[in-house]
């Protein structure tokens, strides 16, 4: 049996060895081996030596960015430099790989930042406003959708959602930090005892805002992320004692950008910031070494003069492993080059007597307007003379924000603050008391019958509950044609009753209310809206302001405890003798109080934020376009928006009533009035429907049309009148029958059509069909489309800026020529070499009859030297020509004031063109342009304006 195994194992292996396979398998399990044998050598011998060893290099290619070129005025003012500062930065060493370690070291630095009253900076859009509120700083709706975008991960704002969605778009700022707050583990810090840590919402937004920031750059750990700019000696020392403490965190030369007279100058500037996205499309097509976290001109001519100002880039290789560590640095380093200088056509000077000048006379407008006794809103007989109650110049302190509501409600608080505090508090339990019992009573009134403040609670609560960002009140899904909607535009149905409504329609969201039962009805659900609304009216700034409105016309918050807490808040510096008189003295000295500091520019037209608050001026070169000034009132300050944007500074300019970010000259567009009145005159004398010497005969009312247009002497009349008295007597009557004339066709038939195309002819042929040409942001220009009649004295839907304006009056000053206006004088290199010199820019010629030009500028002079407006003038030591101009908008507001001229009347250099919004008179405007001229030709000095109060306001009745 033994022998007959061996021979078939003797068998086998005779055939295993004589197989064709044998010697593949030799081969192949020789390399087997051999394969085990590496392994083994390189993973288990010497696998940590190649660990150690190993570095993955990738180059990577940094730019430097050039210094950016200055900007100066036309006289070599410099306006815009770049100013060397220290900037703390903190670059991702990965010294910490837990949330507390870096928590703790973030806290400390804000704190050293805090304490030396540094900004942190950052790209996470949540600010705390003046009142403690969370709010988005976002510089738009469709940038804030961005913002949540690139937090959320998304690639498109297309893949944001409503608030059931994971990416929601309605998220607010309060709940984006607390998600925030929770993602980084700030709300799980703890002490070095182990003991919790409450980072106060200030602290714990700017650890966030840090976070966040570097989170963008997290695959590029050789980018250092800066903390703060433009720090102080006393802050860089700080950070360098705790440096130890403070891994990562370094020290950094660098450059800001400082703005010179910056609230002058501003809205012409603009500011420098990090580059957006679609401007960084735009920018790659110029230049495609632009990078997302380059410093670019953001408005103004920082923005539109970017390409020459920016420079050409300086470049860096470098090799990073493969987290991001610089490895080698190559010798081959491109140096940068800075960018150009920009001169504007602006005369520092004159920019900066126009804009005080506008601000005075806002002010003595305000005093010789504000009473001291209540004043009922009704339509306005006399537009002029409309009486402004104290108490809403009191209210405006609270309402625009001069005063802090956090302060007041603070715990360290003055008295006068507490004793505001607590009137507030008792009012607010009260009110909120009443709405309560209103709206779960059955027998609730309807809106109308409603006390006036009750009412007023009820509509706000309809307006809170409609705001996308609650959307409890889902406004797109109401039936507007239903009789509950039709009797709330009424006021014949109640809230409680509205809302039964739209919870028994489906147009109340029910899933945001926190509803017990499972199985709830319209009670459960209406009880658990009203328990919603009144738990969060508590916290919401805006009815707060509602209950002040009351408690200050009631006076139970009187205007002398307001204008005390201006004191105690430091909105005016300390005064013993002032705060003395307040304390002892009666309401009745809080009237002299706050009219004298009106006078003063102590409180100015903008923070209180009454109409009138806002104006404009325009100063153009007759012979060239140029733009000699082009003012705004009021304005802002551009260091703190530029490079880093300071959050609540820009979240406060937002809020400002008086709107300091629109610009009034450029960008605010209002009927023009009787200042279109001279190409009406134009029209007809060119289109032969009227002759010089023809004349009109004012009867007061113009009847051809309804309702009758009267002139502004009705009762009176102008009698019979030229094309030029017309002009210079701005009669309605006259100007109405051209138009009707130019509306009538040869057979007599009347064509409000044909009056349309000829008064849109002529308006195009002064360059008001398109924007002026300025180099800064401009709204597009309106000609009017209907009513001839009322078209014809700047009415009906013409609609213009204070800048368009102004380059049709160049075009009547020079006879003809309308320029594309321009504020870019010349560019030179770093060096001052000259690189350009921009020359006049001519968009069109005027071809009429010069006896047209004639009677029009003669017209004109006599507005301003035989008109109603010549006690304005009389004084004037320079000849001007000018036009008045009213319009009105609100029919309980006062009318909208405009004024346009040129000097010298015999040989024009300049025209000045002037806008008050709600400024009641044009002889208001006329006064600026009056004082304008008397600064630029030398009759007055600068310092005389800045030194000098409210200016009087002319107590002349123009006609307009």
């Amino acid at each position: 049996m033994f022998n007959d195994l061996c021979e078939i194992l003797k068998e086998f292996l005779k055939k295993v060895f004589t197989s064709r396979l044998f010697a593949l398998a030799v081969i192949f399990t020789c390399l087997f081996s051999l394969l085990v044998s590496k392994l083994f050598d390189l993973q288990i011998v010497k696998g940590q030596q190649f660990l150690d060893n190993y570095v993955q290099k990738t180059m990577r290619t940094v730019y430097t960015a050039g210094t950016r070129g200055n900007i100066y005025d036309r006289n070599g003012n410099i306006l815009a430099y770049n100013q060397l500062a220290y900037s703390v930065t903190l670059q991702d060493t990965g010294a910490y790989t837990k949330n507390q370690t870096r928590n703790t070291m973030l806290l400390e630095l804000v704190q050293i930042l805090d304490k030396h009253g540094e900004s942190v900076q950052g790209k996470f859009e949540v600010a705390i406003d003046n009142n403690g509120d969370m709010v988005y700083t976002s510089s738009s709706e469709a940038a804030r959708k961005r913002f949540l975008r690139d937090l959320y991960g998304r690639t498109s704002v297309d893949e944001l959602t409503d608030s059931s969605g994971k990416y929601p778009s309605t998220v607010t700022a309060r709940e984006l930090f607390e998600k925030k707050k929770k993602d980084y583990e700030i709300d799980k810090l703890k002490d070095e005892k182990g003991n919790p840590l409450l980072v106060p919402d200030d602290v714990a937004l700017k650890m966030i805002n840090i976070r966040y920031t570097m989170s963008l750059t997290a695959y590029q750990k050789y980018e250092t992320t800066t903390i703060a700019s433009n720090v102080s000696d006393e802050t860089v020392a700080d950070v360098m004692e705790h440096m130890a403490d403070l891994q990562g965190i370094g020290i950094e030369e660098s450059t800001i950008r400082v703005y010179n007279d910056s609230k002058y100058f501003a809205p012409i500037i603009g500011y420098t910031g990090k580059v957006q996205e679609d401007q960084l499309e735009e920018l790659k097509k110029i230049d495609e070494n632009y990078q997302s976290t380059d410093i670019v001109g953001r408005i103004g001519i920082e923005e539109t003069m970017e390409k020459e100002l920016q420079g050409k880039k300086g470049v860096r290789n470098m090799y990073v492993d493969n987290v991001g560590r610089i490895l080698q640095v190559e010798d081959n380093e491109t140096q940068p080059v800075a960018g150009k200088n920009i001169y504007l056509t602006i005369d520092r000077d004159l920019q900066i007597a126009t804009y005080n000048l506008i601000e005075r006379q806002l002010a003595g407008i305000l005093v010789k307007w504000l009473v001291n006794k209540d004043v009922e809103p009704s339509i306005l007989t006399d537009p002029s003379k409309k009486e402004i109650p104290v108490k809403d110049a009191y209210y405006q302190l609270i309402n625009n924000n001069v005063l802090s509501l956090k302060k007041i409600a603070s715990e360290d608080a003055s008295d006068i603050e507490k004793q505001i505090y607590s009137k507030f508090l008792i009012s607010r339990e009260q009110i909120l008391n009443n709405i309560r019992t209103e709206l779960q009573s059955e027998q609730a009134a309807v809106m109308n019958d409603l006390p006036t403040d009750l009412s007023a609670y009820m509509q706000y609560i309809y307006t809170y509950l409609s705001d996308p960002t609650v959307g409890i009140i889902m406004k797109d899904k109401i039936d507007t044609s239903s009789p509950e909607y039709l009797a709330w535009k009424d006021g014949t149905i109640s809230l409680r009753n509205f809302i039964y409504s739209g919870i028994a329609n489906s147009w109340i969201d029910t899933t945001k209310l926190e509803i017990k039962s499972k199985y709830s009805n319209a009670d459960d659900s209406f009880n658990t809206l009203v328990d919603y609304v009144l738990a969060h009216l508590v916290d919401d700034t805006q009815f707060t302001k509602k209950i002040y409105r009351y408690l200050v016309n009631d006076e139970v918050v009187t205007g002398r405890e307001l204008c005390l807490a201006l004191y105690a808040q430091e909105v005016l510096p300390y005064d013993e003798q002032q705060i003395a008189m307040l304390t002892n003295n009666g309401d009745n000295y809080a009237f002299t109080f706050i009219v004298d500091k009106i006078s003063k520019i102590e409180i100015t037209p903008a923070q209180l934020a009454l109409d009138p608050c806002t104006g404009g001026c325009v100063v153009t070169d007759v012979k060239t376009g140029e733009v000699r000034a082009l003012v705004t009132y009021p304005s802002y300050d551009n260091n703190r928006l530029s490079g880093t944007v300071d959050a609540a500074y820009y979240n406060q300019l937002n809020e400002d009533m008086s709107l300091p970010l629109w610009n009034n000259a450029t960008q605010v567009k209002k009927a023009p009035g009787s200042t279109f009145k001279p190409i009406t005159a134009i029209a007809g004398l060119e289109e032969h429907v009227i002759s010089l010497t023809d004349t009109i005969n004012c009867t007061g009312e113009y009847e051809e049309v309804a309702p009758p247009i009267k002139c502004w002497i009705y009762p009176g009349r102008h009698n019979n009148l030229t094309v030029e008295g017309g002009i210079m007597n701005s009669c309605n009557y006259f100007f109405a029958e051209v138009a009707h004339r130019l509306s009538t066709e040869p057979d007599g038939t009347y064509s409000s059509e044909k009056g349309i195309a000829a008064i849109r002819k002529y308006a195009a042929m002064f360059g008001l069909d398109q924007p002026s040409g300025v180099e800064i942001a401009e709204t597009t220009p309106e000609i009017t489309t209907e009513a001839p009649e009322r078209s014809a004295m700047g009415q009906g839907t013409n609609s213009y800026s204070n800048v368009q304006l102004s380059r049709y009056v160049t075009a009547i000053a020079n006879r003809g020529t309308v320029f594309d206006l321009t504020l870019i004088d010349k560019i030179t290199d770093s060096k001052e070499n000259l690189l350009e010199k921009r020359q006049p820019k001519i968009h069109s010629k005027v071809e009429i009859a010069d006896s047209t030009w004639d009677v029009v500028q003669n017209g004109m002079r006599g507005v301003v030297a035989q008109g109603s407006a010549k006690d304005i003038f009389k004084d004037l030591e320079v000849k001007i020509a000018g036009k008045t101009g009213t319009a009105q908008e609100n029919r309980m507001k006062p009318n909208h004031a405009f004024f346009i001229s040129y000097a010298p009347y015999d040989n024009p250099e300049i025209c000045v063109t002037v806008n008050i919004p709600f400024g009641y008179s044009s002889s208001n405007a006329a006064t600026v342009a009056k004082n304008v001229y008397r600064f630029y030709y030398k009759y007055t000095q600068l310092d005389q304006i800045l030194n000098t109060g409210a200016l009087d306001v002319s107590n002349v009745t123009v006609g307009d």
